[in-house]
C-alpha cells in the first residue's frame, strides 16, 4: 500500500450526485489527495469544471470495467471509494449495462488491487435494495436479514453479486456500505416510471447527499481498524425515517416552505431549488392537473404501473400490487387513511445465537443457520472462528454453493441461484423458515 504524508484516495463515480458531493467535502481536507475516476465524455468534463480549482484533485480518465485503466488509477493510492455505478432508474431501463458496470467494475477493482497491493483499502458501495421491499411489521431492517431483492430490480441484483465478490475477495482491508436512498438536488428531476413503484405505506430511511459525502470523507482520512470486514446499512437516522406518504407530504411542504430546517426538509429545499419550473409550480397546481397531466403520463410509460395494468402484464401487476384483485380493492381518497407503521422495532430471527462472539463460531452454529434456511452445511469441519474461508452449503432445492460464514451469517446471503428468482420467493419460503418471516 502506498505510504504518503497525505492519504491518497481513488473516487469512482466522481461526476455523479454522490460523487460531486464527496468531492466538495474532500476539498476541505488538506490531508487527503483525491484521484477522481471519470470517463472522457462531454458530460463528465463539464461536471468536473466545478472542481478545476481544487488543489488536492487530479483526474484519471478511463472505463471502470477496463482492467488497464483501473490498474493505472490505483497505482499509488491508499484507498478506493468505488461510488461509480449504474443506478435506478437507468439500471431498470438498461439492465445489461447495469450488470456490466456494477458487477464488472467490482471484479476489476478486486483484481487490480490484488495485483498492485492487496493492502489497498476498498470501501464497496451496495444498496438497501439488496434486502428488497419490507412491508409492516418487518420494515425494521438490519444487516443479516435475508438478501431478497424486489421483483424486477436488476440494480439490487447486481449489488448482491458485487457484495459477494468483495466479501469473498480475501483482501485484508474492505468494508461494504449498503446505501439507502439519497436526497440530492436533482431528485425532483426524475420523471421515470420508477416513481410509481412505491406504495404509500412503504418505509424508507433516507439520507442527504451531504451526509453521505461526510461519511466517505471521514473514511478517506483513515478509518478505524474496526471498520474492516464489516457490512453496514447507511441511513440518515430517526429523523429521516419516512413512509412514502410522509415523503410526499414533505415534498409539498418543501415546495411552499420559507424557512426549512437542516433535516429532510432542508435537503428537499435544495432539491426544489434545482427542480424544473413545472415541479416548482406543482404546489399551485390543482390536484386533478397533477394526477392527469403529470403522474398519469409517467405511470402509463413502459415499466409504469398503469402500463402494466393496461397491457395485462400479470407478472408486473403482481410485483406492484400483489394481484389485479388487490389493485381493485385499493379504493380512493375517500377511504384513504395515512399509514402509521409502528416505531417499535420488530427484528427478524437470523437463525443462530447472535449473542455468541463470532470468534467462537463453529460447525454447530453453521449447521443451525443452514437448517433455519432449509438447507445443509456440507464438507469437512470448519475452523473455529474462521469467518472468511468459503464453506460448502446446499439449499432446500438441492443447489450446491460455496460461501463464507461471514457472507451467510453476517451478510444474510444464501443460495445465489435462488436469490436470482424473486418470482419464486414465496415457493422458496415454504422450505426456508429464514425467508418465510417476510411472507
Amino acid at each position: 500500500m502506498a505510504t504518503h504524508a497525505r492519504r491518497r484516495i481513488l473516487l469512482t463515480g466522481a461526476t455523479g450526485n454522490w460523487g460531486r458531493a464527496t468531492l466538495r467535502a474532500l476539498a476541505a481536507h488538506d490531508t487527503v489527495d483525491v484521484v477522481a475516476f471519470a470517463q472522457r465524455t462531454a458530460t463528465d468534463r463539464r461536471v468536473l469544471r466545478e472542481f478545476r480549482d481544487m488543489a488536492n484533485l487530479r483526474v484519471a480518465w478511463g472505463d471502470l470495467t477496463s482492467y488497464d485503466d483501473v490498474r493505472r488509477a490505483i497505482a499509488d493510492v491508499d484507498c478506493v471509494l468505488p461510488v461509480g455505478a449504474v443506478v435506478s432508474p437507468l439500471a431498470d431501463a438498461h439492465p445489461a449495462l447495469a450488470w456490466r458496470v456494477n458487477v464488472g467494475s467490482m471484479r476489476t477493482i478486486v483484481r487490480a488491487v490484488r495485483a498492485t497491493d492487496p493492502r489497498i483499502e476498498v470501501i464497496g458501495v451496495g444498496s438497501v435494495a439488496e434486502t428488497g421491499d419490507r412491508p409492516e411489521p418487518h420494515h425494521w431492517g438490519r444487516v443479516g436479514d435475508p438478501v431478497r431483492v424486489s421483483r424486477f430490480d436488476e440494480y439490487g441484483q447486481t449489488k448482491v453479486v458485487a457484495e459477494r465478490l468483495l466479501v469473498e475477495s480475501g483482501l485484508p482491508r474492505w468494508a461494504w456500505l449498503r446505501q439507502t436512498g439519497i436526497l440530492h438536488p436533482g431528485v425532483l428531476r426524475v420523471r421515470d416510471p420508477i416513481t410509481t413503484h412505491v406504495p404509500l405505506g412503504g418505509v424508507v430511511e433516507w439520507v442527504s447527499d451531504e451526509d453521505s459525502a461526510r461519511l466517505l470523507a471521514a473514511i478517506a482520512q483513515g478509518p478505524p481498524d474496526a471498520l474492516w470486514h464489516g457490512i453496514y446499512n447507511v441511513g440518515g437516522g430517526p429523523g429521516w425515517r419516512l413512509t412514502n406518504w410522509q415523503f410526499l407530504v414533505a415534498v409539498a411542504a418543501a415546495l411552499g416552505a420559507r424557512d426549512v430546517r437542516d433535516t429532510v426538509e432542508a435537503a428537499l429545499g435544495r432539491a426544489v431549488a434545482a427542480a424544473p419550473p413545472l415541479v416548482r409550480a406543482a404546489g399551485l397546481a390543482p390536484p386533478y392537473l397533477l394526477k392527469n397531466v403529470v403522474h398519469r403520463r409517467v405511470a402509463a410509460q413502459p415499466r409504469g404501473t398503469l402500463h402494466a395494468l393496461r397491457r395485462r402484464d400479470d407478472e408486473r401487476v403482481a410485483a406492484f400490487f400483489g394481484s389485479r384483485a388487490r389493485w381493485r380493492g385499493i379504493g380512493d381518497w375517500d377511504t384513504f387513511t395515512p399509514p402509521e407503521p409502528s416505531r417499535t422495532p420488530v427484528l427478524l430471527d437470523h437463525g443462530y445465537d447472535e449473542t455468541k462472539p463470532p470468534a467462537r463460531w463453529d460447525d454447530a452454529d453453521y449447521t443451525q443457520a443452514a437448517t433455519f434456511r432449509g438447507g445443509q452445511r456440507l464438507g469437512p469441519a470448519a475452523r473455529r472462528g474462521d469467518l472468511g474461508t468459503p464453506l460448502l452449503w446446499r439449499c432446500a432445492f438441492g443447489h450446491l454453493f460455496r460461501a463464507s460464514p461471514r457472507l451467510v451469517l453476517v451478510g444474510g446471503h444464501w443460495c445465489p441461484r435462488c436469490v436470482r428468482d424473486p418470482a419464486g420467493y414465496a415457493r422458496q419460503a415454504e422450505r426456508n423458515p429464514f425467508l418465510a418471516q417476510l411472507q
